[in-house]
């Protein structure tokens, strides 16, 4: 295939880049349809007047329909999108690059979307498409699987469509909440995948930052103490990774673990641990949830994180040697690697 692609860019060096362009309008209809062109040259970063020729063509293709609330993909559309998307990866370099970061960064596997959700906003759901997609041939009967929150973990949800009545799985929160918008907690998007997969949840109604002495009173509480015993034996975790000082932020950091986290050179942070550019804790939050030992024993730790600006954090939780999946885009997979090179 790649030599047919290099034949390709040869006789037409600009086939390539508008197979991309249509690629990402079909792509990004079919993440948010029904959408009107307004939306969609606005989140595409095109202007209306480019965006309605290919509109017509793709209209004229029987790849899309357009009505008064919106574009739709057609049958036809959405067949064409499931049969070349591995082509598409290929021609954009993604697979190779999945490989180079495979290797250096010591996974089992790693997934990667095209773009920068910097940049596209969008890009968080492609990304949670593609994470759902590994959580499927993951799944087993009764699998126990925890989630974390955030806005890409939340994406992840939005894209979760699975049917598995059958194998008896359960959803639970990592972690307790963190104050933050209430449709980003563990608890909101657990029961969410619950709902969307037709499986079965519980929840952590606990705060994720606490003093010892209130750690010590809640973790003995009867249904607090099975929730975490569950979560000790999630058998999947799906995680976000976030930048250590826009998380502690989040947190409202008290001045002096501030001052640790700011002199400690933290870049990333998950499940309550800041961590440094080699992947030292640097400063741990006394949190009501998983703790970082309890990953050692997790068959399958699925990393989401994505975005250029990003690239720091991954690294520095990815070098704890406890993630064996990465799921992210192309914007921090190519700074990943730029910074690694370095």
């Amino acid at each position: 295939m790649r030599s047919w692609i290099n034949y390709a860019q040869k006789l037409l060096p600009d086939l390539l880049p508008v197979m991309q362009t249509r690629w990402h309008i079909l792509q990004y209809i079919r993440l948010t349809q029904p959408i009107g062109r307004r939306n969609l040259a606005a989140s595409l970063g095109m202007t209306e007047r480019v965006l309605r020729s290919e509109v017509q063509l793709l209209k004229e293709q029987n790849l899309i329909d357009v009505a008064p609330a919106g574009m739709t993909l057609t049958e036809d559309g959405l067949t064409l999108i499931i049969e070349m998307e591995e082509f598409m990866r290929e021609i954009s370099g993604l697979k190779v690059l999945e490989q180079k970061l495979k290797e250096t960064l010591n996974l089992e596997d790693v997934f990667i979307v095209s773009g920068d959700s910097d940049e596209s906003p969008w890009v968080k759901h492609e990304m949670g498409r593609a994470c759902v997609s590994c959580i499927r041939d993951r799944l087993a009967a009764n699998t126990i699987v925890a989630v974390t929150g955030g806005t890409t973990i939340a994406a992840v949800a939005d894209m979760m469509q699975l049917d598995c009545k059958n194998l008896h799985i359960t959803f639970v929160p990592a972690r307790g909440g963190i104050g933050e918008n209430v449709e980003n907690e563990a608890n909101t998007i657990c029961a969410k995948m619950a709902n969307h997969t037709n499986s079965d949840y519980r929840l952590l109604y606990v705060p994720d930052q606490v003093s010892s002495e209130v750690r010590d009173s809640i973790v003995t509480e009867p249904s607090v103490k099975t929730v975490l015993e569950m979560i000790r034996s999630a058998n999947l975790v799906i995680h976000g990774i976030g930048d250590a000082l826009t998380m502690a932020q989040r947190r409202n950091t008290p001045e002096t673990s501030w001052n640790t986290i700011v002199e400690g050179h933290a870049v990333g942070e998950a499940f309550g641990y800041y961590f440094d550019e080699h992947g030292h804790v640097v400063h741990k939050v006394l949190t009501v949830g998983m703790q970082l030992e309890d990953l050692q024993k997790i068959p399958h730790v699925i990393a989401v994180a994505g975005g250029s600006s990003k690239a720091k954090a991954i690294q520095a939780v990815i070098k704890q040697g406890h993630t064996s999946l990465l799921v992210t885009d192309e914007g921090a997979a190519r700074e990943l690697l730029k910074g690694i090179r370095s």
